[in-house]
């Protein structure tokens, strides 16, 4: 069995991806270490989350070798049930499940916590993929997009359900493959309308997002008053529009979280809390900002160890790394992440088969995704929603899902 394995791992390890996968690792690892480092500790070894990580990360290697141990065709044939199960488990948290930070997220088996949102991603990704690898009637293709955007919004439904808003948004990162296959560019258009009448109305009010939406149809009906398929057009979008801003309130209030209604305000200017919602936001910047070019040195930090900075070895990691690294160590953690999806993105193209392009685009659009967020979050351009570093935050679940999602990949690439 291990010459099995070990002649499968040779034919299909992509170096490159290995070797992002391998530094992003041991960043990671020291950066968690870093983070919680006391001088003379004198604590039992297993207390710190370092040492739990190094656990999470050998865990991880077994679970990228029992990958490698599966047919390339078992994760296409296997992929909706592989899906089906983690939704059940999903739904199974909203009932059993452990609340955590507002979010009821997490199933507790003895000490330790597992988020199944986290395998859900793995999940979706994989029924996509075979999704759209089936071969389809023209019938069917018209109600396609409908379909596929099913398997995305049904597990953000659960997720919203658990009261985890960060997670949900992940989801959507699969545009990016809907986008690869065939999606209308305007779809893509329309929905970034609609987020900046959101966030638009968010930040002022409806009566000056609606006075702003009637001033801009009007300058359009007068422009192309001539086109009547536009002018029916313009007029449409605006109907949406005004519908989005009368559904901003209801989101706002019903859907969002009150922590995550007063970070969205502090981000916003609506509201200045510096010693409430907007501390962990402004010490994570003054960490980034002291480490200047170069950084403070390793292990040297002043905001970060003396504790200025909350949830530093998971969300705000990042402010650790430039504390302490500078913007040197900043910009070569971000261009791994960045290098690692370009070369999964890369690879993608190149499958002779489809089914793996699709999975290949669909976990770029995840990884892209939580380093978006997570940076933004932390040099304070989003809201802070809990969304961890991909391969760095610590974290089992994950890191052992980020870890899954990739060496899937890279036993079913074919070149």
């Amino acid at each position: 069995m291990y010459n099995n394995v070990r002649n499968r791992v040779s034919k299909n390890i992509d170096i490159h991806l290995l070797i992002y996968y391998v530094l992003l690792v041991i960043i990671g690892w020291l950066t968690i270490y870093s983070s919680e480092y006391v001088p003379n500790d004198t604590a039992p070894f297993m207390d710190h989350r370092y040492a739990k990580q190094l656990i999470y990360i050998l865990v991880a290697i077994f679970s990228a070798i029992v990958v490698y141990m599966f047919d390339t065709r078992n994760y296409s044939y296997f992929a909706y049930f592989i899906y089906l199960f983690t939704l059940f488990v999903m739904i199974l948290v909203i009932f059993v499940g452990d609340e955590i930070s507002g979010a009821k997220a997490w199933i507790r088996i003895g000490s330790l916590s597992i988020q199944p949102t986290e395998f859900g991603k793995v999940g979706t990704a994989l029924a996509l993929a075979k999704f759209f690898n089936e071969g389809k009637t023209n019938a069917e293709r018209k109600n396609m997009w409908l379909m596929a955007a099913l398997f995305i919004l049904i597990p953000v439904a659960i997720t919203l359900l658990q009261k985890d808003t960060g997670s949900a948004l992940v989801f959507f990162s699969f545009i990016i493959l809907f986008y690869r296959e065939g999606l209308a560019t305007w779809i893509l258009l329309f929905g970034a309308t609609f987020l900046s009448v959101f966030v638009f109305t968010l930040k002022f009010n409806e009566v000056y997002s609606i006075a702003v939406l009637t001033a801009i149809l009007l300058g359009f009906l007068i422009y192309q008053w001539k086109d009547r398929k536009k002018v029916v057009r313009n007029i449409l979008v605006y109907a949406c529009c005004i519908g989005c801003v009368f559904l901003v309130n209801f989101v706002y209030e019903s859907v969002l979280q009150p922590h995550q209604r007063m970070r969205i305000d502090t981000l916003l200017d609506k509201v200045d809390d510096p010693r409430g919602a907007d501390f962990n936001v402004n010490q994570s910047k003054i960490a980034i900002g002291s480490g200047g070019f170069f950084g403070k040195g390793y292990l040297n930090g002043t905001q970060t160890k003396l504790r200025y900075v909350p949830e530093q070895s998971t969300d705000f990691i990042f402010c650790n790394i430039g504390e302490e690294w500078g913007f040197v160590g900043s910009v070569f953690v971000c261009g791994l992440i960045i290098a690692m999806i370009i070369r999964i993105l890369s690879l993608s193209e190149k499958q002779r088969n489809p089914f793996v392009r699709y999975y290949g685009y669909g976990i770029a659009g995840i990884l892209f995704m939580h380093f978006f967020i997570n940076i933004g979050m932390t040099i304070g351009l989003l809201p802070i929603i809990g969304i961890p570093l991909p391969f760095i935050s610590y974290g089992g679940t994950s890191f052992l899902a980020f870890t899954i999602m990739l060496f899937i990949f890279l036993r079913m690439s074919d070149v």
